[in-house]
This record gives C-alpha cells, sequence and structure tokens, in this order.
C-alpha cells in the first residue's frame, strides 16, 4: 500500500481527528486504484452521493449506481499507472463532520475531490464525493 502524501500546509494540524480520518482517505486512494468495489461498499455510507458538474447534464450517481461502474472499470493497478494521490486539506466541523479536499490521477485525467465525511456508529464514512475533472470547460 502506498502511503498518501499530506500537503505540507495540513502536516501542522495534528491531532487525534486527522488520525482517525487519514485511514479512510488512504482507504479511499487505494480502492480508486483497485477499483475495489468491496473496500468503497466499507468506506462509503450507503445513502452517499457521487457527483460533478464537470458533465452536460450534470452527473449524480447514488452509490450502487457508482458501484456498477466502479466494478466495470479497468483499474489504474492493472495497467501499472503510477500513483497520484495527494491530500490537499481536511477540516472538522465538531466530532461528526469533516472534509476533506483530495488529489489524484486516473490514465491522463486529474481530479479533484470534495469528501464530505460523517463519522457513523463511531466510524468516518464518506458521505459525499463531488469531483471536479482538471481541465474540463
Amino acid at each position: 500500500m502506498q502511503q498518501t502524501k499530506l500537503a505540507p500546509t495540513e502536516r501542522a494540524a495534528t491531532g487525534q481527528k486527522i488520525d482517525a480520518v487519514l485511514p479512510v482517505l488512504q482507504a479511499y486512494f487505494d480502492g480508486l486504484y483497485h477499483c475495489d468495489v468491496d473496500l468503497f461498499k466499507a468506506l462509503f455510507h450507503p445513502k452517499a452521493i457521487y457527483a460533478t458538474a464537470d458533465e452536460t447534464p450534470m452527473l449524480y450517481r447514488d452509490m450502487p449506481t457508482y458501484f456498477d461502474v466502479l466494478v466495470k472499470r479497468e483499474s489504474p493497478a492493472s495497467r501499472g499507472e503510477e500513483r497520484h494521490d495527494v491530500i490537499d486539506q481536511i477540516q472538522f466541523a465538531g466530532e461528526n463532520t469533516a472534509f476533506a479536499q483530495v488529489r489524484c490521477r486516473i490514465g491522463k485525467t486529474q481530479f479533484i475531490d470534495f469528501l464530505t465525511l460523517v463519522r457513523d456508529g463511531g466510524q468516518w464514512k464518506i458521505m459525499a464525493k463531488i469531483f471536479h475533472i482538471q481541465g474540463a470547460h
């Protein structure tokens, strides 16, 4: 498993909250790289949303629909792609709500993902993935 880089501005902000969310974000990157639907089912809240306004019409998927797409996708790992995973920031609103801005590359496409996380039953889950396709018009 590759260790994801934390942007320099985030390194100074350490603590138990960040330590609890970092493994979720690392697993998220691993799930994307391997197209691991079972891992994503554990990471995402069952009622989570997946969306981007960089497609016309705006793309929105619920989790079952997203998982169906992901299971059919050729994984970056199977193509031997180099990983480019970065956590730009993590913010908290109380004890049960977090936001992470992360970046990754799949093929030649760079993505900026806004992940909203909630703590449900003591575990952090991704509740929303809203993403920007770098260079999209």
